[in-house]
């Protein structure tokens, strides 16, 4: 007979006692964090491309006219590359000039004047838009589209054909309707009217985006809460008031800091249209800049000049980001 030997209650089976856990092998943590690292650079190195075209393009001008600002930069400096640094006599010079102050002035007016009409007219657009049917709808967002795909020169130069003292269309028609004194009108040859017809062209090519961007944040605002305000007997001023412009500000002010920004450096359509004439009449900043420096040759003051306009851009840009900072936290 075998002897049967009872087993200890505390002492497990052999077959229930748990099989050792096998260990990773050492190699297999820095391989993963190296692979993981490779993953980790190649979105940079696809991006890199695109990050030295901008360092090119844009941050080295910037640079570069930062430097010539702070130089004595002539034509004979060009040539020869023996400028001399003269630290910010250039903005002294710059800023101790009274025409400087006028053309300041006169650019603050401008972007007003400009801003003012285009947030207005794009607002009302975009308005209309949103009542009306698909076909209307339809016909004008791609007038809208159409316009603001025109270039530059060539609404430029159609403005300049429109106003022209012999055969431009304008003065036909005033004429036709009894004007006799625009017959054969100058209008390019008076400051005021082709300060006029500048803020004109600016505003043409600026409402469409507005407009379609005004509109795109419209198509945001819920409908109940449109039916909501006419059940409580609101009127259609205090509705946008009270309801659509609370939700479509954010847009609104983003559209609003571009306009700044894009009709205070306007400068394509002065220089082919005015060259910033009559006399100094349609002379704004980037106008003068340019003037100082290839009318005078001092590239020096043109880049100083230049320097001033984009800190008083920038100025714009902080303001904006305030204001979206401020209404971050509002909501948070």
């Amino acid at each position: 007979m075998t002897d049967v030997r009872e087993q200890s209650p505390h002492r497990p089976a052999p077959s229930a006692r748990r099989t050792p856990r096998t260990r990773r092998p050492a190699t297999s943590g820095p391989r993963r964090a190296s692979g993981d690292g490779r993953r980790g650079v190649w979105p940079y190195v696809l991006i890199a491309p695109a990050v030295l075209g901008t360092l090119y393009l844009l941050v080295y001008p910037l640079g570069r006219a930062v430097v010539i600002s702070l130089q004595d930069f002539g034509l004979r400096q060009l040539i020869l590359g023996d400028a001399r640094f003269v630290g910010f006599e250039n903005y002294r010079t710059l800023l101790g000039d009274d025409r400087f102050w006028e053309v300041v002035r006169r650019t603050f007016l401008f972007m007003a004047v400009n801003v003012v009409l285009i947030m207005t007219l794009s607002t009302l657009v975009a308005l209309m838009v949103e009542r009306l049917g698909r076909f209307g709808r339809t016909a004008v967002l791609s007038a809208l589209v159409l316009t603001w795909a025109m270039p530059v020169i060539a609404a430029t130069t159609v403005f300049q054909w429109l106003f022209h003292s012999e055969f431009g269309i304008v003065n036909a028609v005033l004429t036709d309707l009894g004007f006799s004194s625009f017959e054969r009108y100058a209008w390019f040859a008076h400051g005021p009217a082709a300060f006029a017809i500048l803020i004109a062209l600016v505003v043409w090519q600026s409402v469409p985006f507005a407009a379609i961007t005004l509109y795109s944040a419209l198509t945001t605002v819920p409908t109940e809460l449109y039916e909501a305000a006419r059940l409580d007997g609101a009127s259609g001023p205090r509705i946008f008031r009270s309801l659509t412009f609370p939700v479509i500000r954010p847009i609104f002010l983003l559209v609003l800091s571009l306009e700044v920004i894009w009709t205070f450096k306007a400068f394509v359509q002065i220089w082919v249209m005015t060259n910033g004439g009559p006399g100094d009449a349609t002379t704004i900043l980037p106008v003068y800049a340019v003037q100082t420096a290839l009318s005078s040759q001092r590239y020096d003051l043109g880049s100083a000049a230049s320097m001033v306009t984009v800190v008083l851009m920038s100025g714009v840009l902080v303001l904006y980001f305030r204001q979206m900072f401020r209404q971050e936290d509002e909501l948070a």
